[in-house]
């Protein structure tokens, strides 16, 4: 392990030798750092946190402070983070409650630009970029492959889909099936995300059965009921993307945005 002489490290952290940790960094109790991540400097690790290989923390990053809620008491709840993520400028990152499952947890592959923020309780999925000043309120659920605008904001408890795509400076209250483009304050629904779903290799036969499915739950004006049905008798069988649809709508708790 290679550590500027300026850093603090508790005795209780677990860093692979591989770890490369700048100056003016501070890592806690019950911190592990997996293989290959690199910590710039000014960057603030707390535990009990567990990271996987190949991360990049950028200066002034607090990564696995306690979360503000005031239901916490000092818990000793946790937060995960897998692998090949990148942590720019000033991100926060809080770990759970025991209100909920305890834990925050970060996928693979994600990144997180300048003073972005995650709350007490989320699941980010793989793949995902949040812009400078997206933050995510406690309790959300974040799928694959979603984009978050700068200066967006999501309130708790709610879900976005995978391949989702969240206009900047947009207020989100309400739950985000998959493929859809939402923007403005309050959010509103644009269409769909092709770009992304084109970019990550989804076939032009199912974004076109994906359009099809979207019309029937935006544009037809049937209650949700109703056009889920019609959703249904599309060709699902040979269209995993289209399933994808259908359940995250079918998962909402808060209610959808329509």
């Amino acid at each position: 392990m290679a550590f500027h002489p300026t850093s603090i490290i508790h005795d209780s952290a677990v860093i692979h030798e591989s770890v490369e940790i700048g100056p003016f960094c501070y890592v806690g109790e019950d911190v592990q750092i997996g293989e290959g991540s690199i910590l710039l400097s000014h960057v603030v690790l707390k535990g009990p946190t567990k990271i996987g290989t190949n991360n990049k923390f950028y200066q002034f990053s607090v990564i696995g402070e306690a979360t503000p809620d005031k239901k916490f008491k000092g818990e000793k709840t946790t937060l995960e983070i897998g692998d090949n993520n990148i942590f720019r400028e000033g991100v926060t990152i809080h770990r759970g409650t025991i209100q909920d499952k305890s834990t925050t947890i970060i996928g693979n592959d994600n990144l997180l630009m300048a003073y972005s923020h995650v709350a007490h309780d989320c699941i980010l999925g793989d793949s995902n970029v949040f812009a400078n000043h997206a933050g995510i309120a406690g309790h959300v659920i974040i799928g694959d492959f979603v984009t978050i605008g700068a200066l967006t904001t999501i309130h708790q408890f709610c879900r976005i889909g995978d391949y989702s795509f969240v206009g900047m400076n947009t207020s989100i209250t309400m739950d985000i099936p998959a493929y859809i483009k939402v923007a403005a304050d309050p959010a509103r629904v644009i269409g769909i995300n092709t770009v992304g779903m084109s970019r990550n290799n989804i076939s032009d036969d199912s974004i076109t059965i994906i359009k099809k499915a979207y019309k029937l739950i935006y544009k037809k004006g049937y209650k949700l009921e109703d056009a889920l049905r019609r959703v249904d008798r599309l060709e699902k069988p040979a269209r995993p993307e289209l399933q994808a649809f259908i359940d995250s709508i079918n998962s909402s708790e808060r209610g959808l945005l329509r």
